[in-house]
């Protein structure tokens, strides 16, 4: 009898567990559409791929659409228990560690780029250049290279070479051999976030001031710019939060190994999937210019198959 419970709360967990995988493969493949679409977007019209906030909003999206792929191709792996070889679940790894750095840091270029729009309009074209925005974007992938770097670096002093010939599952905690080295990455980034944080709080209130000052179209355009930093600093938010996901799930680990399952679960739905939905939703739907852009290529694009298959 207890062993027949035991079989059907096994059979409950697994059938849990496959509905869970599959509603995060369907997030997954809506996401990565939607920022598909956006990104061919973006490259439809020139002002766009010309224009600061267009260009950092395309590398958040391919940020993204990157994190998406690695973090499913990990979730997949982990999923059927398959195991790869080390040295590969580094350079995966790498990637993922290294886009989930990018993109805060590109969410807080946008909202300098917003700041230098509403507070020095006259010299947003002299700052705001496509050639500074390319340095930016290379300052960006620098900074995001220090913690990984700083990371595999306490790896490679911790480890033999015959670890990376291992076949292991592959997942982020394979980089933390020692208890130091993860309190050494929570570190750089918790500084890095507290950073940005600082930016984001000093452009909402300048933004907030010149807002109080402005009448008319200005004010209505100020007061939009002063939303999108709130947003951006609400994906921050999530970001950060991210960073304390781990120490909770080891917490939690220690209680129950389900709720374990549950809460990691929903730290991925929240804090791995949810950021990635925000910046569509900034800039494809909020921005006027780019919504009407997208939505032209959506409808040009299903008139034209209709007239395929009508044809």
């Amino acid at each position: 009898m207890a062993d027949n419970n035991s079989l059907d709360g096994g059979e409950t967990v697994r059938r849990q567990i496959n509905d869970q995988v599959m509603i995060v493969q369907i997030l997954v493949m809506i996401f990565l559409c939607i920022n598909l679409l956006l990104i061919v977007t973006f490259f439809k019209r020139e002002c766009f791929y010309t224009t600061t906030r267009y260009i950092l909003f395309a590398v958040t999206l391919l940020s993204d659409s990157m994190i998406l792929v690695v973090t499913d191709i990990l979730l997949i792996l982990s999923y059927f228990r398959f195991t790869i070889q080390v040295g590969v679940c580094v350079v995966l790894c790498f990637m993922l560690y290294l886009y989930y750095t990018v993109t805060p840091f590109t969410l807080t270029a946008m909202t300098l780029e917003r700041y230098v729009a509403i507070c020095m309009p006259l010299r947003h074209g002299e700052l705001c250049s496509t050639r500074n925005t390319i340095h930016c974007i290379l300052i960006i992938h620098s900074l995001s290279f220090v913690t990984i770097t700083v990371v595999l670096s306490t790896l490679f002093a911790s480890v033999s070479l015959s670890f990376y010939t291992q076949f292991k599952i592959c997942s982020m905690e394979i980089f933390f051999v020692h208890t130091w080295q993860d309190h050494i990455r929570s570190g750089i980034s918790q500084f890095y976030f507290l950073i940005m944080c600082i930016i984001i709080v000093f452009t909402y209130v300048k933004i907030m001031k010149v807002a109080k000052a402005a009448s008319g179209d200005d004010k209505k355009s100020t007061r939009k710019g002063l939303r999108t930093v709130v947003l951006h600093a609400f994906q921050l938010w999530l970001c950060l939060v991210q960073l304390w996901c781990p120490f909770i799930e080891r917490a939690v680990l220690q209680i129950d190994f389900m709720l374990f399952v549950q809460v990691r679960y929903f730290n991925y739905i929240m804090f791995g999937l949810a950021p990635r939905c925000l910046s569509p939703l900034i800039y494809g739907l909020r921005d006027e210019k780019f919504f009407l852009e997208l939505k032209s290529y959506t409808l040009f694009t299903i008139i034209k198959r209709l007239r395929r298959r009508t044809g």
